[in-house]
């Protein structure tokens, strides 16, 4: 058998975010890439009030051993990929542990107690040091920002995959995203898709 394509397993990887950030789409073209990997991947999703901005969040157990139960018992996530970065903090809270990694974009989005004044929302100082101090490496790339410049928010959850793919901790081919992509959209939008893949690399590598 050859070497381990995987540094633990089952490797435990929440994707979190709130309704309308693609949260599930990003767990769905990942799993589908894994899985074309020769991986088992079994992904267990909750969902907050997602309709109203609440948090959506997916727990994939990957493995090349076999099928886990979806959900990833607390404390033991080994990545934490966030969509939005309070989200990151809010996972770490109950799945983190000293060898934790997390991924997360940089723009928030703000709850409607904030936004009605009633609470207040940490800047991205307050939450980037505590996540540093809680994992063992953590990356927050302008996401959003980028997929801005793309023309539109949505991009921001392939640009996350792509900066996933450049952390090493999955084994996830630009060729693989390809055919899996290809599934999901029409053929007038894989280009920017693709981009959007591969800028997310970028990205991770400049963080």
């Amino acid at each position: 058998m050859g070497q381990p394509r995987l540094a633990k397993d089952p490797y435990n990887l929440i994707i979190t975010g709130v309704g309308g950030q693609g949260n599930v789409m990003a767990s769905r073209v990942l799993g589908n890439m894994l899985v074309r990997t020769g991986l088992s991947v079994t992904i267990g999703e909750t969902f907050g009030s997602s309709q109203r901005g609440g948090s959506v969040m997916s727990h994939l157990r990957i493995s090349e051993k076999g099928t886990w139960s979806p959900q990833i018992p607390k404390g033991q996530a080994d990545l934490i990929m966030a969509l939005e970065p309070s989200e990151a903090v809010r996972l770490l809270a109950s799945y983190g542990n000293p060898k934790v990694k997390v991924l997360s974009n940089n723009r928030p989005i703000y709850p409607v107690d904030v936004i009605a004044g009633v609470a207040t929302y940490p800047s991205l100082e307050e939450i980037i040091q505590p996540v540093k101090e809680l994992t063992s490496a953590a990356w927050f790339i302008p996401a959003t920002d980028e997929a801005l410049k793309m023309g539109n928010p949505i991009y921001s959850n392939i640009i996350m995959l792509g900066a996933l793919a450049a952390t090493d901790a999955l084994p996830m081919e630009t060729e693989v995203f390809k055919q899996v992509i290809s599934e999901f959209l029409s053929e007038d939008k894989l280009d920017l898709n693709l981009k959007a893949y591969e800028l997310g690399g970028e990205l991770l590598r400049q963080a």
